[in-house]
């Protein structure tokens, strides 16, 4: 079935423009979750970002707001063909515009990586990770690197320390080299080709990993807006923990004494605790819950 056609917009300012195009959303029936979590911050994004003004302008009731700021008859027209292409195509707005935040910080997205959206950068944002580390953390890996967006993320939380993006995707690992190149992180950031840790021998101090771990039943079930991602990046076979099952057997080879792994699982835990039911591990809050990432040590991976 063909998708419905978009509502026209309609609004002589920026915030009637952001209304009318959160009513075209929602009427549309399009799912969110890659950078925004309901039709009226997802419009708030599309239509400041085709009108050019940054995407963080206040929008209530302040004296700065620009909600009441004019809109022209070609920026009207401008932003209604934007949001016609996110109904139609049914892809996450970040692939539009190419730009999604992580954390307060901007990065290049396009088709050939997953939007960025690790409850990780929160724990690396927030120094929730800092009491696990010490003075002997010097090399960082962020596997399943993806855009680069944890790697470059955790180089700018911990300057001293060494960071590796590593990926299967050399087309993710493209787009993760514009990154780096982008926030001027060559020097401390390095980018690495690898099914999973195999071209990663280490020893390294911490291991940051969002892999693909959704079940198969979900992976059935997802909306287009997640099908138009790479699924490389997403499935994890039968009960999500696939890949997991390979990191954590040879996880421990490849980490320092007192390294620490944080693994991002998503909606999992029941498969995940299933498949791992004697494994130590402590869950970290992040604004999802308690449910959605963990940290395990070294030691806990060798009992």
């Amino acid at each position: 079935m063909a998708a419905p056609a978009a509502p026209r917009l309609s609004g002589h300012t920026v915030g009637e423009l952001i209304a009318s195009g959160a009513a075209a959303l929602k009427a549309a029936g399009v799912h969110f979750g890659h950078g925004t979590t309901n039709a009226r911050d997802e419009s708030a994004w599309l239509v400041l970002w085709s009108l050019g003004l940054p995407l963080d302008s206040p929008l209530g009731d302040e004296a700065d707001s620009i909600k009441n700021n004019a809109v022209t008859p070609t920026q009207q027209a401008k932003t209604a063909l934007l949001f016609e292409e996110r109904i139609a195509s049914r892809k996450p707005a970040a692939y539009l515009t190419h730009e999604a935040w992580l954390a307060g910080v901007p990065f290049y997205v396009d088709e050939r990586a997953i939007v960025p959206r690790s409850f990780i950068a929160e724990l690396i944002a927030d120094a929730s990770i800092d009491p696990w580390l010490s003075e002997h953390t010097h090399q960082v890996l962020d596997l399943c690197t993806g855009n680069g967006s944890l790697a470059i993320l955790a180089a700018m939380a911990w300057p001293e320390v060494s960071v590796t993006g590593a990926d299967l995707s050399t087309d993710a690992l493209a787009v993760a080299r514009i990154n780096v190149e982008k926030h001027a992180l060559e020097q401390r950031v390095r980018l690495l080709q690898s099914d999973g840790l195999a071209a990663c021998p280490g020893p390294w101090d911490l291991i940051l990993c969002n892999p693909p771990y959704v079940n198969a039943h979900s992976m059935a079930l997802l909306p287009p807006e997640y099908q138009a991602e790479p699924q490389l990046a997403l499935a994890g076979g039968s009960d999500g923990m696939d890949f997991i099952r390979r990191l954590l057997r040879e996880a421990p080879g490849r980490m320092s004494e007192d390294a620490v792994l944080v693994l991002e699982i998503g909606h999992e835990r029941a498969h995940f605790e299933a498949a791992f039911p004697e494994l130590p591990v402590v869950w970290l809050d992040t604004s999802a819950g308690s449910d959605q990432v963990l940290l395990i040590t070294r030691q806990a991976l060798l009992i």
